[in-house]
């Protein structure tokens, strides 16, 4: 399919899914109680905005781990960084419960850095002959994250509160408590600026070097990038599961590896996704709600299971 009538189809998808988003809820304007103007400004716009920046930030933080490790398998949610996250925010809500919401992402972002660093020192060791052993040890690196937020969690009976930062969903959102995931159109502008640097950080670090890339600091701005997006959603509006695994390699087998041709697919694809399942969840058992995490798991694993059943033999591991 040509590029045009790609960009074509993506649009009108998009703008689509916008429309309907605007015209699903329980509120009703007819009624008299709230004109449209504050039913648009102040809760429907700004779900809309928040699920279509929480799904661009996930899939775009998904590809730059991708590269960061040469393997298509990962992304934060297999790397321990919404977990490190999660700690980041479950240590602010202990320490400094009453602390602006910005304290709370950057907390947050430095320990999914640092969450993230312990990831990719892991990677270090794991041989590459075989692409599914860096994803399991992402699992269980998470999952060794994820019982330690749950102990302390527990302990402290703050249990609730990450019950809440591990099921991403909408309906909280409204105007005044989103803007902060404005932060990752910044970031989402930085990495199409840089798309090149992390196509050769792709490469891995001998091939990477050997074309002049500074390695060490690509990757460290990579993570400084990924651990900042997946802060800002974890605390706004929570974790999302395969977002950032399913939407990169959708674009590269349907694309092909442009890092730069593929990025605003990338971002159109998470954002599109995660405000479809945001709708899903709103309709099925309307006028109740399935989180949109939920809803995205289901069709997220579904489509991993495809990825490791009819996984291409040019999957570069480094």
């Amino acid at each position: 399919m040509r590029a045009p009538v790609l960009s074509g189809m993506t649009l009108l998808a998009l703008v689509a899914l916008i429309g309907l988003s605007l015209c699903i809820g329980v509120a009703s304007v007819s009624s008299g109680e709230v004109s449209l103007g504050t039913l648009l400004s102040v809760s429907r716009l700004p779900r809309t905005f928040a699920a279509l920046l929480a799904g661009t930030g996930l899939a775009l933080a998904g590809v730059v781990v991708q590269q960061a490790v040469q393997n298509r398998f990962v992304e934060p949610g297999l790397t321990g960084t919404s977990e490190a996250a999660m700690l980041g925010l479950l240590a602010m809500t202990l320490i400094a419960p009453g602390a602006a919401l910005g304290w709370k992402m950057t907390v947050a972002a430095i320990s999914a850095m640092i969450g993230t660093g312990g990831f990719l020192w892991l990677a270090r060791f794991v041989p590459r002959s075989d692409p599914m052993l860096l994803p399991l040890v992402g699992l269980i690196y998470g999952g060794i994250l994820g019982a330690a937020l749950t102990w302390i969690a527990w302990m402290t009976d703050l249990l609730q509160f990450v019950g809440i930062w591990q099921l991403g969903e909408f309906s909280g959102v409204v105007q005044g408590r989103y803007e902060l995931l404005w932060i990752i159109a910044g970031l989402g502008g930085l990495l199409y600026l840089l798309a090149d640097r992390f196509t050769l950080l792709g490469l891995g670090e001998a091939q990477s070097r050997a074309l002049g890339l500074g390695y060490h600091q690509t990757r460290a701005l990579g993570l400084i990038i990924v651990a900042a997006i997946t802060a800002v959603v974890v605390v706004t509006v929570g974790a999302f599961p395969f977002v950032g695994l399913v939407i990169p390699n959708i674009v590269s087998r349907w694309r092909g590896d442009n890092l730069r041709a593929n990025l605003p697919l990338i971002a159109a694809g998470g954002a599109m996704l995660v405000l479809a399942a945001d709708i899903i969840g709103r309709l099925i058992v309307f006028p109740f709600e399935i989180p949109a995490a939920t809803i995205f798991a289901v069709f997220g694993s579904a489509i991993f299971l495809w990825l490791l059943f009819a996984a291409p033999s040019r999957v570069s591991h480094g």
